[in-house]
């Protein structure tokens, strides 16, 4: 992201072409970018901001102590640490806890007591932090399983960190979800695959992991929790075979994509002219929150600073002061919200509007919302 005031220069961009497998399901990106480019050490996202996230950590906490009792010596190691606020739940509860961070916000997690190291994970980093610390009684991986490249070598990587009690517990956008609600705008280079549970349990069983318990969770607008372990060790729960059920239901086939996309199309054009019709008037419209996904939205839907003002973050947020990827769109303090009163308000980050909207209303905010998807709507 370029700072306010910068003189333009080029900046590079990427197709973002997906790919599906006939064989066993995994719709994936066509192209990957760098993970130096992708995750610098400056990267800007912090999971404890947004409370969907700080609950769901907290319920698979709860959840994974029914399936995978810990013990106070026992260890949980997440992958893709971030702040910390995954693993702050095992350590409140009593474990040993250790972080696998590549971006200096792994320095969060230090400062407030959960043990982190910076790097990318790999399988270096994978036999060094089990000579430091032996087996993990649970690994996890949440919204990164599906961010990493070279996957057979992550699981192997994984398969380090575990012995034969071991658990892996993985989130990932959701295929089924991304369908179901139209969800073009997660479609991004962080992401480069779109897991099914089919897709997944494929994947694990190359590696002699079984899948044991499956559930879809709201996060990131549809996620599906996974945990798997080496084959025979727990009971397979009634979970696996409902959802594998469900799945075969919605079809997730190559006309089931094709038909996403014509969808799309199609949202695309509902939305520019919604936000024309609102221009025409004379009316302002500001977005409301910068996760990635509003940079596909933006660049898929055809926005500048010509339609939306500017993108608004709440304070403390390392992207303000900055323009929204390859745009003059800036991003500034919230609090411009409540001062200038906009006629409307963008919810780019909509997949938490049920979260977000009270909380606008509550400080201040009077205008009208605008929810992009799954249909453009003025909330």
């Amino acid at each position: 992201m370029r700072t306010i005031g910068d003189l333009p220069r080029e900046q590079p961009a990427y197709p973002a072409l997906l790919l599906a497998c006939p064989q066993c399901s995994l719709v994936q990106l066509g192209l990957i970018v760098d993970k130096n480019i992708l995750f610098p050490p400056e990267y800007p996202y912090t999971s404890g901001t947004t409370k969907i996230l700080r609950d769901n950590f907290a319920d698979l906490y709860t959840e994974s102590q029914t399936i995978v009792p810990m013990g106070p010596q026992d260890l949980a190691i997440d992958i893709g640490s971030n702040d910390g606020t995954l693993l702050s739940n095992f350590k409140n509860g009593g474990h040993r806890v250790f972080g696998i961070e590549p971006s200096q916000v792994g320095n969060l997690a230090n400062e407030r007591g959960i043990p982190t190291t910076i790097a990318f994970f790999d399988g270096a980093t994978a036999q060094k932090t089990r000579d430091l610390h032996g087996p993990a009684k649970v690994v996890t991986a949440t919204n990164v399983f599906a961010h990493i490249e070279r996957i057979h070598d992550i699981v192997n990587s994984i398969l380090l960190l575990m012995d034969n009690k071991s658990v892996f517990i993985s989130e990932s956008h959701y295929l089924l979800s991304l369908v179901e609600t139209l969800q073009y705008d997660t479609i991004y280079h962080e992401h480069l695959r779109y897991y099914s549970l089919r897709s997944l349990q494929y994947l694990l069983k190359m590696h002699g992991l079984e899948v044991i318990h499956a559930c879809r969770i709201p996060t990131h607008g549809g996620s599906i929790r996974v945990y798997a372990a080496r084959a025979g060790e727990y009971p397979v729960r009634p979970s696996l075979s409902e959802t594998l059920k469900k799945e075969a239901a919605a079809g997730l086939d190559a006309e089931h994509l094709q038909s996403f996309k014509a969808r799309a199309v199609q949202s695309k054009l509902d939305l520019h002219a919604l936000l024309r019709d609102i221009k025409k008037q004379g009316q302002r419209i500001y977005g409301i929150g910068a996760p990635s996904r509003a940079s596909t939205l933006i660049h898929y839907v055809g926005l500048d600073d010509g339609i939306l003002d500017c993108v608004l973050e709440i304070k403390g947020s390392l992207k303000i002061g900055k323009y929204m990827p390859g745009s003059l769109i800036p991003v500034l303090e919230e609090s411009r919200l409540y001062t200038d009163q906009p006629e409307y308000v963008l919810l780019l980050s909509w997949h938490i509007a049920e979260e977000l909207i009270p909380k606008l209303k509550e400080k201040g905010y009077k205008g009208k919302y605008i929810c992009p998807l799954p249909a453009p709507t003025i909330v």
